[in-house]
């Protein structure tokens, strides 16, 4: 709710965040390859589309450093960087990932980012980084480098060409780096990129940039982004529909995941539906503004939340103040050495490297290891979208293949509990099993992919002679039709050996598939119990009383109670592994 007390903090974190937008906007731009000026018309109109049709109420849109390194990375081999061309593809991607976006929204995908881990968008991140820093280091050199080269074919020409480095402009790259770098550490509440680029540009008018060959960004227009339909001719689309897609998706994952992040830390239950509606609109609508494809900002959202921002109008007055910024600072912009911004772009690179979070993945599991590993490298070696499509399927794979290998174990009561709890024969040794009754649990959903798996094990269980079973099915969330009929066919085929299978425990919601089926009725609702000892109980009368009297296990509760047996010497269970 906007009241004169939360007007007043937005206004305030929209101050602070309209400051940090200005040198990060220019430098995005430079990173996707677009003039300087069209960073920051991105960081106008889209945070306030986003900001009124979102969910967030701290989240930023704009532009960002991975989306304009895909940006760059798709367009740069149809156009030349900075061409009226390229500046026209960069407005229709926008275009075209935000109508993805929107229609994600519309269909109700909000749950899809669901399926993209931690892990890929670390390693895409981290990959994402390096090829920041990387592109950015002809500028901080002062080397002509072509456009286009690949990770391991700009790395070589570094090395090739290392004698014709620039001395001066290395020198103006490395004030600005250090100058963010000290700031950012000792002094956080001035701007660091903002202060250390100015201080580049003063290094820069007294070493006189004309004599040292220090290249400068040039008069920026100051003037509000200019309305024009983007040129969404066939022959654009069908180049940039498969980025477009690539992009769209990832700026999602990126807004979602910034978006809970600061819900967490705000108390907000965010709707991640709408949340793709906003950032759908915010794209299209910016399209006709000259906006190039962005998404949320890691760090304006975290700084609008750390300012103290309320609701959403913080996002709408950060970007009236950008304009009045643009529109008495911009001239100021023909003094900005490249350098300076290539020095200050590699501290952004370097902070988006989240070192604490790949040493978790890997010291944690080895499977979200590989996705971040896989994903990384084909971050640097292949197209970015590529990147994106790897790491997704490797995070289903393994997931699939985890949930297809469901634990199944077999259990039996301790008689060293009275209550008679069933646990793990695994976990001690030589643990008593009643010959006639075999007790299986299984540990995860009875579905399609599972099938083959569980089936080898009862399979198994079969060929050494045990024909009736009782499946204690607590750890089963979910029954679709393939595991509905593989239980009913195991069933017959149990008391076609003169066995049956018994199931207690299922969970109702589980049990949906079976009643609609009909496959419940064909088993016998009476072969369903709520608990092992009403299950216990009637089974118990089926079992062949000629081994029961043969038998000194009398594991069962049953058993040790019936006094039609002879008494045996019951031996005590042994301790339990370590």
């Amino acid at each position: 709710m906007v009241t004169k007390k939360t007007v007043k903090a937005d206004v305030l974190a929209a101050i602070t965040g309209a400051i940090i937008v200005l040198p990060q906007g220019v430098a995005f731009a430079m990173i996707a390859g677009l003039p300087p000026i069209y960073g920051l018309y991105t960081a106008m109109i889209p945070p306030i589309i986003a900001a009124l049709f979102g969910s967030s109420w701290h989240l930023i849109s704009g532009p960002t450093t991975t989306i304009s390194l895909i940006v760059f990375a798709t367009l740069s081999i149809y156009a030349e960087p900075g061409s009226d061309v390229y500046i026209q593809m960069a407005i229709v991607l926008a275009f075209i990932a935000g109508s993805f976006r929107l229609m994600m929204g519309l269909a109700r995908f909000g749950t899809l980012v669901n399926f993209v881990s931690s892990s890929v968008v670390t390693g895409f991140t981290t990959g994402a980084a390096l090829l920041i820093g990387i592109s950015q280091l002809k500028h901080v050199l002062g080397l002509k480098m072509p456009n286009g080269l690949a990770f391991h074919e700009t790395v070589g020409f570094i090395f090739s060409h290392f004698a014709q480095i620039n001395p001066w402009i290395f020198l103006v790259a490395m004030i600005a780096l250090i100058v963010a770098l000290i700031l950012k550490r000792w002094v956080p509440k001035m701007p660091p990129f903002l202060t250390g680029m100015v201080l580049a540009s003063v290094a820069t008018y007294f070493l006189g940039a004309a004599d040292k060959g220090i290249t400068l960004v040039g008069k920026m227009p100051s003037h509000l982004p200019p309305f024009g339909l983007p040129e969404l001719t066939l022959a654009n689309i069908t180049k940039l529909g498969s980025s477009g897609f690539a992009i769209a998706l990832l700026g999602l994952i990126e807004a979602t995941a910034i978006g809970r992040s600061i819900a967490i830390r705000s108390h907000q239950r965010l709707d991640s539906n709408q949340e793709f509606i906003g950032q759908g609109l915010a794209y299209i609508v910016g399209s006709f503004f000259s906006s190039y494809p962005g998404s949320g900002s890691f760090t304006r959202s975290g700084v609008n939340y750390d300012a103290g921002a309320k609701t959403p109008m913080a996002a709408i007055f950060a970007s009236v103040f950008l304009v009045l910024i643009v529109l008495f600072v911009a001239p100021l912009s023909a003094y900005l050495p490249i350098a300076a911004m290539g020095g200050v772009i590699l501290v952004v690179a370097y902070n988006l490297i989240n070192f604490k979070e790949i040493k978790k993945v890997i010291r944690a599991s080895g499977s979200e290891a590989t996705v971040l590993i896989a994903t990384f490298l084909a971050t640097l070696f292949f197209e970015l979208e590529f990147a994106i499509y790897i790491g997704i399927f490797l995070s289903l794979f393994f997931y699939l293949r985890r949930t297809s290998k469901p634990h199944i174990a077999i259990m039996a009561p301790s008689q060293r509990d009275v209550r008679h709890h069933f646990i793990n024969i695994g976990r001690v040794d030589d643990i008593r099993e009643c010959p006639q009754l075999k007790v299986v649990r299984i540990d995860g959903s009875l579905f399609y992919g599972a099938i083959d798996h569980i089936e080898g094990f009862f399979s198994d269980l079969k060929a050494n002679g045990h024909n009736r079973i009782l499946l204690l099915a607590d750890g089963i969330n979910f029954i679709d039709l393939a595991g509905a009929e593989w239980l009913y066919h195991k069933t017959m085929q149990l008391r076609f050996l003169g066995g049956d299978m018994y199931i207690t425990g299922l969970k109702i919601v589980a049990q949906d598939v079976l009643w609609k089926s009909g496959l419940k009725d064909a088993i016998g609702a009476d072969h369903f119990f709520t608990t092992k000892k009403l299950a216990l109980a009637a089974i118990y009368p089926q079992l062949d009383p000629a081994i029961c009297e043969r038998c000194t296990a009398r594991i069962f509760w049953e058993c040790q109670q019936d006094d039609r047996l002879p008494a045996v010497h019951l031996i005590k269970e042994p301790l339990p592994k370590h």
